[in-house]
């Protein structure tokens, strides 16, 4: 498992940084303000949690628990849903995508309880 959210997090830093990159140079001159603003939070986002799936993934080999193990697949689907969520909201201008977003946030919130669920109780 350990492994696994390690690559899952290396992999996810690999597409938050292409997408920063994208927006910064190809998108720039094609969105408006407002929804690339919308693409960059998303990468930022994608970031913080591709970083803390890593962590994640060390957390698993000192304190072994579940909630540590639920953290990790918290972070993924919250990542899935909250920056995809406003990747494409950004790229298709669907506003309805938004409605999306809160549903990631909460998973990822839930993903930070659960870790220092882990981590307290180990």
């Amino acid at each position: 498992m350990d492994r696994g959210f390690a690559v899952a997090g290396s992999l996810s830093a690999f597409v938050a940084v292409l997408a920063g990159a994208f927006g910064a140079h190809a998108l720039r001159q094609r969105l408006p303000s407002d929804l690339l603003a919308v693409f960059e939070t998303g990468a930022r986002y994608q970031m913080y949690h591709a970083l803390a799936l890593l962590f994640v993934a060390w957390a698993v080999t000192q304190w072994p628990a579940a909630s540590l193990r639920a953290a990790g697949w918290l972070f993924l689907g919250g990542t899935a849903l909250f920056s995809g969520s406003l990747y494409l909201l950004a790229l298709t201008g669907w506003r309805w995508w938004g409605a999306v977003t809160p549903i990631g946030g909460v998973l990822f919130l839930a993903g930070w309880l659960a870790l220092a669920i882990g981590i307290w109780r180990r």
